[in-house]
């Protein structure tokens, strides 16, 4: 165990022993402090260490979706069902030992799809290549953790490893803001009531990661994990789907009894004899929260063949960026045709939001 290992050890278990109360909450909250302060130094260090073996991936198509999910569980059969991908498959562990990248294409979208070896318990802590699997995780539009229908206790297993990596899922980051300052202490100001942290819990916190003198502005309803998580900043924020695969191994009652006892909303299929596949593909498309849009050029009609995917929020300045950089630069207005304008036709800015189906004409 190394010193930083023997320091986290030493402070988890002091905050084990602690009663949770209202007089002990700022002391657990500097607790969990330095343990994540402690944890982020120990990530660092682990990084700038290297055997050689890692995985470069490249980003492509319009959102990227990870296969995550332990040893043979059917991420490979899975992949090649719904991609263009050719990932091997085998009756044994850790077929897969690359990563696989594949297209799934549905409703005019080219999704990618990655499927990445197998993941085992421990992994944040580098057992198995974890680091190096989780950090390829952490790309993700969406992670899909396959879990086999006779094994599901792997659902919270990996959950855990993910939260230990520092993987957010299906939560939206904290709105929090906060200014060092080189002098006044600590000034805390907030838009909506606090009922999970009070402020001496929110000052401890802030001394824990050295944070003496700041201006912090909460608008939201965090408790202590999430503040330490917006100190932080490097956490990352990904939607998480569970799949729960094999059903075909089951009866139906069998089947009822274990969704019932998993609290996460599952989409059940077989990978192997192609079971609920097509809806497992509607539910990846429609979580991705995709708007479908349309150009037109001066004087034409638009073009509606070949639409522009982009993320439900985008604005005009992202069609922009979609077609050429330099548009940005040469933009004077836009023409939108839709059901978010006043008027068809009617001109708007760079920050003016699209809806699905609009139509946009630059100038």
């Amino acid at each position: 165990m190394s010193e930083i290992e023997d320091k986290i050890q030493k402070i988890e278990d002091e905050l084990a022993i602690t009663p949770s109360n209202k007089g002990t909450q700022g002391h657990i909250g500097l607790l969990k402090a330095k343990i994540a302060r402690l944890k982020d130094d120990l990530v660092v260090r682990s990084s700038q260490k290297t055997d050689g073996y890692g995985y470069s991936v490249k980003k492509s198509g319009d959102a990227t979706v990870i296969l995550l999910g332990f040893p043979s569980v059917g991420k490979s059969t899975l992949i090649n069902n719904i991609t263009n991908a050719d990932s091997p498959v085998a009756g044994y562990e850790f077929t897969t030992l690359n990563v696989i990248p594949g297209i799934m294409e549905y409703e005019d979208t080219h999704i990618q799809i990655l499927d990445i070896p197998g993941i085992i318990e421990g992994a944040s802590e580098g057992k198995g290549k974890g680091k190096q699997v989780l950090a390829v995780s952490k790309m993700g539009d969406i992670i899909l953790i396959i879990v086999d229908v006779f094994k599901t206790h792997q659902l919270e297993i990996i959950k855990k490893e993910l939260y230990n990596a520092g993987i957010r899922l299906n939560e939206k980051k904290p709105k929090v803001r906060i200014k060092k300052t080189g002098i006044g202490g600590i000034l805390i100001n907030k838009t909506v009531k606090l009922t999970k942290i009070n402020y001496e819990t929110i000052k401890s916190i802030l001394t824990g990661f050295g944070i003496l003198n700041a201006d912090i502005l909460i608008q939201d309803d965090i408790d202590d994990n999430q503040l330490i998580d917006c100190i932080a900043g490097n956490r990352n924020y990904i939607s998480m789907m569970a799949v729960l695969n094999k059903i075909d191994l089951v009866d139906n009652e069998t089947l009822n009894n274990i969704k019932k006892n998993i609290s996460d909303d599952l989409i059940c299929i077989s990978a192997d004899k192609n079971l609920n596949i097509e809806q497992l593909k509607e539910h990846i498309y429609k979580r991705l929260n995709f708007i479908k849009i349309y150009t037109k050029r001066i004087g034409k009609k638009p073009d509606m063949k070949d639409p522009i995917i982009l993320k439900k929020g985008s604005t005009v300045e992202d069609v922009c960026l979609h077609l050429h950089k330099d548009f940005v630069k040469t933009f004077e207005y836009a023409k939108i045709w839709g059901d978010n304008v006043r008027f068809q036709g009617q001109r708007k800015d760079l920050n003016h939001v699209l809806s699905d189906k609009n139509i946009v004409e630059l100038h």
